[in-house]
């Protein structure tokens, strides 16, 4: 008949071998996971620079005039925005209006930040800080003069910009269809409102609501000289 000491001492450094390996395999394992993830993003930051010195020219900044050899926004209506956003201070977190003469690579991946794919391991709060960013610029192309709101013109602006490449829509029904969805917008925001009441235009937090629900994740994505672009955020 076994020792009941030497059986539990002997029990005992069993255990504890065991809880040592495990832990010791959770320890390598993470340390994988966090290399692999480190490589990864050290590619994805390589590809685009290697996008950026192609879209600069191999200058150490990029200027509007670079994007007009981008094939994939000649066609696109809103062109003139989309490359407008890319210098908004707004979105390079340099100030409240304003655009910049011209972008560096540091400049350049905070932009793309707000294309970045929603990650898996992201957890709920980061999630929805995410979203909230891509809104957010989003919100800044229509807000054109770096106010705050969406006015009614603004709104119109982008939506005749948006239907100007469909022959079979006039001009004054772009208007109607902007001025309908701006009604929606306050029906939304503020509920019901009183005859003589003005709706002054769609604040961020009225976009917000507007957005609610809409799959924006999969929505924003930029292409850059024929090569799908997926960015880091800082």
């Amino acid at each position: 008949m076994p020792n009941p000491k030497q059986y539990w001492k002997k029990n005992s450094l069993c255990k504890k071998f065991h809880r040592t390996s495990i832990q010791r395999l959770l320890k390598n394992s993470r340390k994988n996971s966090l290399t692999a993830k480190k490589k990864k993003k050290k590619k994805k930051k390589k590809n685009l620079h290697r996008r950026f010195k192609q879209l600069s020219g191999d200058q150490p900044t990029i200027r509007k005039e670079n994007f007009n050899n981008v094939p994939d926004l000649e066609l696109n209506p809103i062109r003139s925005k989309i490359v407008r956003a890319f210098f908004d201070n707004r979105n390079l977190r340099k100030g409240s209006s304003g655009l910049a003469d011209e972008i560096n690579f540091e400049d350049f991946l905070t932009i793309m930040s707000y294309f970045r794919p929603i990650d898996t391991t992201m957890d709920e709060e980061q999630v929805q800080l995410c979203r909230k960013e891509k809104l957010r610029f989003l919100f800044h192309m229509y807000d054109s003069d770096s106010d705050g709101r969406i006015t009614l013109e603004e709104y119109r602006n982008v939506v005749e910009e948006l239907l100007s490449g469909n022959p079979h829509i006039e001009k004054e029904s772009a208007r109607s269809i902007a001025d309908g969805a701006m009604m929606e917008a306050a029906s939304v925001c503020v509920g019901q409102m009183e005859p003589d009441q003005v709706y002054e235009g769609i604040t961020f937090d009225d976009f917000l609501k507007i957005w609610q629900g809409i799959d924006i994740e999969t929505k924003m994505h930029v292409r850059f000289l024929n090569m799908e672009t997926i960015a880091l955020c800082h």
